[in-house]
């Protein structure tokens, strides 16, 4: 099984990428989604958080308001947050990783925002970075999230610049099609090629 990981800014079109991941008969692990499941499931990640982050865990569950109060009152206190969590959420994706190969799957994307600084990348047989331009991107978070511009605009504007990601993945595919069905094909055939 090929494994690749997929990051970028948001609005860049990394969902469309992942769509023809999914198309190809690939399956797609959303370190997101991962996470939020852990958060819902996994003691041992919890109780690691509530040794850091004190209040932060009530009654077994995550005490989002607690947590984000303490997070974002201390500059190193989210670094700390991801340092903790990473490691589970690592731990959770290799062993569906394991799953899908067994399964026969041909090919596997990983979409992670912090895809280099979480240890993900490692795992991956190439990295791939999605991006558009800055305008396009600014109209797909505002029509998709419902934003005002300068909502979407202080959304983009708060996530690290392309330069970052292109100096560390191994492939880019630019999103600046005039509709997501065009981008699709794109990324279809790119996975295609990759396989």
């Amino acid at each position: 099984m090929k494994v690749v990981g997929i990051t970028g800014p948001t609005g860049a079109g990394k969902t469309t990428a992942l769509r023809a991941v999914e198309k190809l008969g690939g399956r797609v692990f959303d370190c997101d989604a991962v996470y939020r499941e852990l958060l819902a499931s996994n003691g041992e990640m919890l109780r690691a958080i509530e040794g850091r982050f004190p209040g932060a865990v009530r009654d077994g569950a995550l005490n989002r308001a607690a947590l984000a109060r303490q997070v974002f009152a201390d500059p190193g206190a989210l670094a700390d947050l991801s340092a903790l969590t990473h490691p589970y959420v690592r731990r959770e994706v290799e062993r569906r990783l394991r799953l899908a190969e067994a399964e026969g799957c041909p090919l596997a994307a990983v979409d992670a925002i912090g895809l280099f600084e979480s240890g993900l990348a490692a795992l991956c047989d190439a990295t791939v970075l999605v991006t558009a331009p800055a305008g396009r991107r600014v109209r797909r978070i505002m029509e998709r999230d419902g934003l005002s511009r300068e909502a979407a605009e202080a959304r983009a504007g708060a996530q690290r610049d392309d330069g970052y990601f292109r100096t560390l993945c191994d492939h880019e595919l630019v999103n600046n099609y005039p509709d997501s069905g065009s981008f699709l094909l794109c990324c279809e055939d790119f996975f295609r090629r990759f396989l």
